[in-house]
C-alpha cells in the first residue's frame, strides 16, 4: 500500500489522481541540460588546446567531467519531487501531497469547498495544463494547485464529487415518519397564523405531508 493510500479514511476511494504537467520540469531540465552541456564543451577545449601536455592537466580534465554529477543529480533530484507531488480527489476531500523524504501533505474537505477557479494560458490549453485555485472555509483559505495536468477534468471531478457529497447528506436525513405529521402540520400552521406561509401554502405543504402517512 502506497503513502497516500495509507492517508485514506474507512470507505474513502481516490476518484481521481493526477500530478504537475511535464512542463514543470523543463525549465529545470534545460538549465541542468545547458550547464551539462557547458562542462563537455569546456573539457573537450581544454582537451583539444592542451594535448601536448595532457599529462599534466589529466587532473584537471578530469575534475571537469567529475563535475558532470552535479547538473545530473539536479535533474534527478528535480524529477524526484516532480513524481513525489501528487493531487487527488476522493469522494471527501481534495489532497496535495508533496515530499520525497519529508512528507508535506494539505488536504480540503469538499464540503468546504466554496469555489474553484481555473486559469489556462493559450500554451496551457494546447499542452493540457493549468493552475487551479481552491478556495475554502478552512483557516488557509485557498491552496493553489499549479501547472497540473488535465486541469478540466479534475476541476469538474471535484465538483460533481462535491455534488454527490451533498446528495448523499441529503439522502441520510432523518426520514418523515407518520408520528411527526400531526407536529409538522402545526408548526405549518403556526406559520400560517403569524403569515410567513399564505393559505393556499399551508394548504399545499399539508396535502404533500399528508400523502406520506
Amino acid at each position: 500500500m502506497g503513502y497516500i493510500e495509507g492517508l485514506l479514511g474507512d470507505n474513502e476511494k481516490i476518484v481521481v489522481r493526477t500530478r504537475q504537467h511535464w512542463v514543470a520540469l523543463a525549465s529545470g531540465f534545460l538549465g541542468n541540460l545547458i550547464t551539462a552541456a557547458a562542462i563537455i564543451f569546456v573539457t573537450i577545449l581544454a582537451t583539444a588546446v592542451a594535448t601536448p601536455i595532457l599529462g599534466p592537466l589529466a587532473p584537471f580534465v578530469l575534475a571537469l567531467l567529475l563535475l558532470l554529477v552535479f547538473p545530473f543529480f539536479g535533474f534527478f533530484r528535480d524529477f524526484l519531487d516532480w513524481w513525489n507531488e501528487e493531487y487527488l480527489v476522493t469522494n471527501r476531500r481534495v489532497v496535495q501531497s508533496e515530499g520525497t523524504i519529508n512528507k508535506h501533505v494539505i488536504d480540503s474537505s469538499l464540503e468546504k469547498v466554496n469555489d474553484v477557479v481555473l486559469r489556462q494560458s493559450l500554451l496551457g490549453r494546447l499542452l493540457n495544463y493549468g493552475d487551479i485555485e481552491i478556495m475554502t472555509a478552512s483557516e488557509f483559505g485557498v491552496n493553489r494547485l499549479q501547472r497540473i495536468a488535465g486541469p478540466v477534468k479534475f476541476k469538474t471531478v471535484m465538483l460533481n464529487q462535491k455534488e454527490a457529497m451533498g446528495s448523499d447528506e441529503g439522502l441520510g436525513a432523518r426520514p418523515v415518519v407518520q408520528q411527526d405529521v400531526p407536529d409538522l402540520i402545526a408548526e405549518l400552521d403556526d406559520l400560517r397564523k403569524k403569515g410567513v406561509l399564505t393559505d393556499a401554502e399551508f394548504q399545499q405543504k399539508k396535502a404533500e405531508l399528508l400523502a406520506k402517512m
